[in-house]
């Protein structure tokens, strides 16, 4: 299957960057280098796109994509562990660096990568399929409590109790190995869902819960930060609201707040700053972009520029 996937936000991306033409650019989520080509055709001979995905065909994919030009790097790995992939490339501060988080369209419409509640496939769920763990692990293994918690936490499914005493009833009968096994049991136990198919969230917290996209993501968001130059700027583009919550917390800590009384004249409290948010709100999607691309409709765009405090 071709690897296809539209790039979300992409002028605004590009624009939140604020590309040096010399400079040196990181796509932690380059999937089909949808952004990552608008960047490197903005940059110079001098200038270098280093590309990383933790799902090889992504990189498969951004070879062939990427393959009229030179100046880029592709790198099998984590964004989690981007301040280590750096250091191994021997470069220590960047211009710019992009996540653009969540599950690609070539993730979810490939049937066989188990991700997708309308078919009737294997359950994976994995982005990096050299990993262990997998969506039927979670679905026959975790306890009804854990299953119950993940669905509840990153699902924001209300039903989350009734559909995690129904997996734990069910998969004592026999093992849930397929999404369409899945999708059924979750739709018994819910009795309307007004927010599209009655499998969506507890398929997005079992998708998040395999590929661990939520615990890592402040600290990714603070390590990313630091790895820019003076001036360099971090756009982060999130699909849910935890995801979401996670950049906007760890920005705000990471521009640091001054708690002088307000009548001094000046700061005396020498609050540490990395640097300031560029958007007071998230940017989202326009409605030219929604009628093209309707996965974009809970895409959110957060850019913050490193600006140390001296």
């Amino acid at each position: 299957m071709e690897f296809k996937h539209i790039p979300v936000l992409l002028e605004e991306t590009i624009q939140g960057l604020n590309i040096n033409p010399d400079g040196i650019y990181v796509d932690g989520t380059i999937g089909g280098a949808g952004h990552s080509k608008k960047i490197i055709e903005k940059l110079s001979e001098k200038g270098l796109l280093i590309g990383i995905d933790r799902d090889e065909e992504a990189l498969k994919a951004a070879k062939e994509n990427l393959k009229d030009y030179k100046n880029f790097k592709l790198i099998h790995g984590n964004h989690d562990d981007i301040k280590e992939i750096l250091t191994e490339q021997s470069i220590e501060k960047v211009d710019g660096i992009l996540l653009d988080l969540g599950v690609s369209s070539y993730q979810l419409d490939e049937r066989e990568r188990g991700f997708s509640y309308n078919s009737d496939n294997t359950l994976d769920m994995r982005m990096d399929q050299t990993q262990s763990l997998t969506a039927m692990d979670v679905v026959n293994e975790y306890s009804e409590e854990k299953l119950a918690n993940i669905i509840y936490e990153y699902g924001e499914e209300k039903f989350s109790r009734q559909i995690a005493r129904n997996i734990c009833i069910e998969r004592k009968k026999q093992k849930i190995t397929t999404t369409k096994m899945l999708a059924d049991i979750i739709a018994k136990s819910k009795p309307y869902a007004k927010d599209g198919h009655p499998a969506k969230r507890t398929f997005q917290a079992i998708r998040i819960e395999v590929n661990n996209e939520i615990q890592p993501l402040y600290d990714t968001v603070i390590n990313s930060i630091n790895c820019l130059k003076e001036g360099g700027r971090l756009c982060i583009i999130t699909f849910h609201s935890l995801e979401d919550r996670a950049v906007k917390d760890a920005f705000l800590d990471a521009q640091g707040k001054c708690t002088c009384p307000k009548d001094l004249p000046y700061c005396i409290c020498n609050y540490k700053s990395l640097g300031k948010i560029i958007t007071k709100k998230p940017i989202e999607a326009n409605k030219q972009e929604l009628e093209e691309n309707s996965r974009a409709k809970s895409a959110k765009l957060r850019i913050f520029e490193r600006r140390e405090k001296k």
